[in-house]
């Protein structure tokens, strides 16, 4: 019996009833992955691992363009109010993806059902650490050290309503305990303040503190996700010490909802190829990252991110609105 080549055999279910006409659609021009920070985080490193591995797969070039500021609001809405050919992409995350639509309100300049999913690429966990001088080795032994000092630890993140700062506020929310709030202008001038042992703790996404965990100049007490990861295994889950705790990271692609059906399919059906790429993930894994996980194959589709989104929205809503959380 004749054997198909392996790529044939992943593309064949493209063909099936109803993804032929996303198979159909094919870009004219260069495409644009608009990235709603600046270069350098690790929305921009995914983001530029993405696009890298979308271009030979559209047969166009696909150009990242960073358009930092408002938590990531002026790049949505520029994705949002852009032409509705597929052409223009939008690198999404917790943030600008689910946070905002609380921590903004009224001044969210789109609403949820003006973009539309086509994949979630990745989820990561969030790490706590403390400053070396706080006498604290584990997450109880830090509770209780805060429990003592109601309203007095503070704590560092990359900004208000990022995904760490909500994940601080849903710890305090399960434990009773009142933190500090410090926000900083990204994850870097973060961990230098808290190296700086000028904040008490901090929490950031895995990937910009593994360094610094590593080399022991800050000490990881918890992962916020629901497994230990395998670049850190032997700091655990803040759910061990905290039961109900569980909080991820995640980015993935977005476009404007006014962009047609069969287009978003096609888009979706290569991110999702990206996504369950061995090469993407193992790349993935170094810095504690892992792969979407929303089909039964462990990869992701428009409708599956769809509602992943609309999950997400209702679980970070409650917590930030509890929290009082806002943009002012």
């Amino acid at each position: 019996m004749s054997r198909l080549p392996r790529r044939a055999v992943l593309a064949a279910p493209l063909f099936a009833p109803g993804l032929a006409s996303a198979q159909a659609w094919a870009p004219t021009r260069p495409l644009r992955l608009v990235i709603p920070f600046p270069p350098g985080g690790t929305t921009d490193l995914i983001g530029r691992m993405v696009a890298e591995r979308l271009s030979p797969r559209l047969g166009q070039p696909v150009i990242v363009e960073n358009r930092p500021g408002a938590g990531g609001n002026i790049a949505g809405e520029f994705v949002v109010r852009a032409e509705p050919d597929g052409q223009t992409l939008f690198f999404t995350s917790i943030g600008t993806g689910a946070i905002n639509y609380a921590v903004y309100g009224a001044r969210m300049p789109w609403r949820p059902e003006e973009m539309a999913a086509v994949g979630l690429v990745t989820r990561m966990p969030n790490v706590l650490m403390v400053a070396n001088r706080l006498p604290v080795r584990t997450m109880a032994q830090f509770l209780d050290f805060a429990r003592g000092r109601q309203g007095e630890i503070t704590y560092g993140t990359a900004g208000i309503g990022s995904s760490p700062h909500v994940c601080m506020e849903l710890l305090g929310q399960l434990t009773g305990i009142r933190f500090v709030h410090v926000p900083f202008r990204g994850s870097g001038p973060m961990l230098t303040e808290l190296m700086a042992e000028r904040v008490d703790c901090g929490m950031d996404n895995i990937p910009s503190a593994l360094p610094f965990i590593r080399d022991n100049r800050l000490r990881a007490l918890g992962m916020s996700g629901a497994a230990r990861s395998p670049v850190v295994p032997d700091v655990p889950v803040i759910a061990e010490t905290v039961p109900g705790f569980e909080a991820t990271a995640w980015f993935g692609v977005q476009t404007g909802a006014r962009v047609p059906r069969p287009v978003i399919e096609r888009l979706g059906a290569e991110v999702d190829e990206i996504a369950r790429d061995p090469a993407f993930r193992a790349r993935l894994a170094e810095f504690g990252a892992e792969g979407p996980g929303l089909t039964p194959q462990g990869g992701t589709t428009p409708a599956a991110f769809e509602a992943f989104i609309a999950a997400e929205i209702r679980k970070w809503g409650e917590v930030v609105q509890k929290a009082q959380v806002r943009v002012e």
